[in-house]
């Protein structure tokens, strides 16, 4: 069983990943892919730089991440550049990790750019999360970021409606742990049947 899990930045998709590794999920997630990539001394790293300078780089080298966040967040056709990069590693990684899934798995890919990159059809079912705008820039204020940026992230990625759209199920994550682990405790037995 291959499930997309998406959401949108804040959403609680990480949570939700997490809740169904507890319950025997074999779990790839796609932004660890993304930052694996482009560690130092990777071609993906080098194949940035050229692209985007080396103003995206830390003084030891490693991809300075709010700096080519500011890139390409505000600008959709560097937005693309860096995909084009990526995303094609991504997906190479991707592959080999899934073919080490066990026999019989239920394989969820934890990929939050899912709608915009119509990757759907690509899986069995679809598991969205979803948790409202305020509620979502609080989270990431808790993580330390500006609002202003949430917003920018927030705006470059799939609507709710969009997201909706590609899901199988809906995990509305508005109330806490609790609460969610209980839809997660709902859906388990469905994606594992």
């Amino acid at each position: 069983m291959r499930v997309g899990l998406t959401g949108g930045v804040g959403s609680g998709k990480s949570t939700v990943a997490r809740l169904l590794a507890e319950r025997g999920a074999f779990v790839i997630d796609a932004d660890a892919i993304s930052r694996e990539v482009v560690e130092p001394g990777t071609p993906g790293l080098a194949a940035v730089v050229e692209r985007f300078g080396r103003g995206v780089l830390t003084a030891d080298g490693a991809l300075d991440r709010p700096a080519l966040a500011a890139i390409v967040f505000a600008d959709p056709e560097q937005r693309a550049a860096l995909n084009a990069i990526v995303h094609p590693l991504v997906g190479a990684r991707t592959d080999e990790l899934m073919s080490h899934a066990p026999e019989g798995a239920v394989v969820v890919y934890d990929v939050p750019l899912l709608a915009e990159n119509g990757l759907a059809a690509g899986f069995d079912t679809v598991v969205v999360v979803e948790a409202g705008v305020d509620l979502r820039l609080a989270r990431l204020a808790g993580r330390g970021m500006a609002e202003a940026d949430a917003r920018e992230r927030m705006s470059a990625q799939a609507s709710d409606e969009q997201r909706r759209a590609v899901a199988d199920h809906l995990i509305v994550n508005d109330g806490d742990l609790d609460a969610l682990a209980r839809q997660i405790d709902e859906l388990w037995p469905v994606l594992a049947g």
